[in-house]
């Protein structure tokens, strides 16, 4: 059953979603706006597919303290999973009582929000707090990158991971553009922080600036991008953000006299404080 949903507004949009009966749509923690009195909300630690599991493995030769010793393990590594991503501790699941029902939700960020309808032979790739809602047939995971692509590439470390059948609603920050590196020549470079969200089979990587030579050192210093950029190759969709979190921060403690940038931005930023 395709989820009913429109994204409304403008600068800071939300999604409002109509729910049939009996149908379940769950959230991250705190991005929930509000709902019609007949959409119950309960609060979990588990994601879809433990859930799924819970409920048709509780009997049997794979019950008793074994099952639910599995069970209990299953849950806490999808905690820690989260966790380990700066993802909330639990979700959020609506599900509609009686009747067609309501629910909205929104991102944290001033920005774009997105459904992806996912088809169940492709997953969707995310970067960091950019999910927000979906079905309950879509399942929320996270998702790894390589040692080499996550020590170099900071934002692109860890990654949310959509699979399934369903709509998954996603936010970003400022305006959204949808790309595909196969009409650039197969190959698109990017700011790190530009990335929302792409398709499976783009092979995601970070590059170095330049070469460790005097205009590669001037690309860090003084072009705001720091030592990398991310690299997004194949054919099938991408979604950037014109704003990135930390162009962001910068220009709220620019506004309130507190900017710790610097003249010359990247490599000599000094944000963290």
């Amino acid at each position: 059953m395709t989820l009913q949903q429109e994204i409304v507004g403008n600068a800071m949009q939300m999604a409002v979603v109509n729910l049939a009966p009996g149908q379940t749509v769950y959230c991250e923690a705190g991005k929930f706006l509000f709902k019609t009195s007949n959409v119950t909300m309960e609060t979990r630690l588990t994601g879809p597919s433990n859930e799924a599991g819970q409920q048709s493995g509780g009997s049997g030769s794979s019950g008793g303290m074994g099952g639910l010793l599995r069970q209990a393990m299953g849950t806490a590594m999808q905690v820690g999973q989260r966790v380990l991503a700066g993802e909330s501790l639990a979700f959020q699941y609506f599900t509609s009582q009686s009747g067609e029902g309501t629910v909205a939700f929104a991102g944290v960020l001033p920005g774009e929000m997105r459904a992806l309808e996912l088809d169940g032979t492709r997953a969707w790739f995310a970067e960091k707090d950019a999910f927000v809602a979906a079905e309950s047939t879509v399942d929320f995971g996270i998702a790894f990158q390589g040692g080499r692509t996550g020590m170099k590439g900071g934002e692109g470390f860890i990654l949310e991971k959509f699979t399934g059948r369903g709509t998954v609603i996603i936010a970003g920050a400022g305006n959204f553009i949808d790309l595909n590196p196969a009409d650039f020549g197969g190959r698109i470079e990017v700011d790190t922080g530009c990335v929302v969200a792409f398709e499976e089979g783009i092979q995601y990587g970070v590059q170095r600036v330049g070469g460790l030579n005097r205009q590669g050192v001037m690309n860090a210093v003084l072009g705001g991008e720091g030592l990398s950029l991310a690299t997004l190759e194949g054919n099938g969709r991408v979604i950037l953000q014109s704003l990135t979190i930390e162009g962001l921060a910068n220009a709220l403690k620019k506004a309130q006299g507190g900017d710790k940038q610097g003249p010359t931005g990247g490599l000599f930023s000094t944000n963290a404080g």
